[in-house]
């Protein structure tokens, strides 16, 4: 049975993460030095020390997560691990993605954090503050939460961003118009319909400017065959093709991160085992409520490097 390794996104970042992989490991270390020389900033330092307020946002998170990633990755790698040798398949969420792509080689650590800061940026100037909106419903049927968007759009933007599997969507799109399907989600029979502290609506069609922006700026970067295929957020399907890599990633911008759909493909495929490599545990809490029988691991700190290593030989 194969094994997969998926890579958090936004959610996910905390003040520390990383530090004791880059304390113990020079490998790890070296991908901060790589992350705050392409940056041309010490993103280590606001990582490791905050304000988590400063973390937090959109243009930092995104590489600050990819770093702690990336890290991890090296850390087995110092220790004889190789990807190419021991997994099937990679994916990440959303940001995720990315660091998916950078640990697989399809591109470089430098360009993958410069790539992220460039759609941290982008995502969060495509709509002015204010205009949009995110809500996660709970506990509602998957075409309850696209009916309840169809009727609030009226001729604006609401649409299902994130299908994260449990239980969990998350819709995005125009204020108002994300309020008022909040509502309606409620009045069919939600749990909950709980608007998200976001900066700015991801994954819907208003994030359009900042998907032109990452088309122009994955043109500009060398690429390469990833050593595994990734399995894409857009379409659930895997690929080694770095022209069809950069329009999936172009595609994510606006479109939507199927999650659930993407652990599902793994256990048809497969897929007994899902590592999540890097900060929190996250999705490892979603694949479980998704298929109970793919086994989840960590590895985020030194001791789950050193416990990934013996699981995995």
């Amino acid at each position: 049975m194969a094994v997969a390794f998926t890579f958090p996104g936004q959610g996910s970042q905390a003040v520390g993460m990383g530090k004791d992989l880059a304390d113990q490991f020079p490998e790890a270390r070296r991908v901060f030095e790589e992350v705050d020389a392409a940056l041309g900033e010490k993103l280590s330092k606001l990582i490791w020390e905050g304000p988590e307020e400063t973390l937090t946002l959109t243009a930092n998170a995104q590489p600050a997560l990819m770093a702690v990633s990336l890290a991890a990755m090296r850390a087995l790698e110092a220790r004889g691990f190789s990807l190419k040798d021991k997994v099937a398949y990679v994916a990440g969420h959303s940001l995720g993605e990315y660091s998916a792509l950078a640990a697989a080689g399809f591109v470089s650590v430098g360009d993958a954090a410069r790539l992220l800061r460039t759609r941290g940026n982008a995502m969060q100037a495509a709509v002015p503050a204010g205009e949009g909106a995110m809500a996660a419903i709970i506990g509602l049927e998957h075409a309850d939460v696209e009916a309840a968007c169809a009727e609030a759009a009226k001729g604006s933007v609401c649409q299902v961003a994130n299908d994260n599997g449990g239980g969990q969507l998350v819709i995005s799109g125009a204020k108002a118009a994300v309020e008022l399907a909040a509502k309606l989600c409620t009045e069919k029979g939600a749990k909950r319909a709980l608007m998200l502290q976001v900066s700015a609506p991801f994954h819907s069609a208003l994030m359009a400017p900042a998907a032109d922006i990452m088309r122009e700026a994955l043109a500009g970067v060398a690429k390469q065959a990833p050593v595994v295929p990734v399995v894409s957020n857009v379409t659930v399907t895997p690929t080694s093709d770095p022209d069809e890599i950069a329009r999936r990633l172009v595609q994510q911008v606006t479109g939507r991160v199927r999650w659930r759909e993407t652990v599902e493909w793994f256990g048809a495929n497969g897929v007994s085992t899902l590592y999540e490599v890097g900060a929190g545990k996250v999705l490892s809490g979603l694949a479980r409520r998704i298929n109970r029988e793919i086994a989840t691991g960590a590895v985020g700190t030194a001791a789950e490097v050193e416990a990934a290593l013996a699981a995995l030989g």
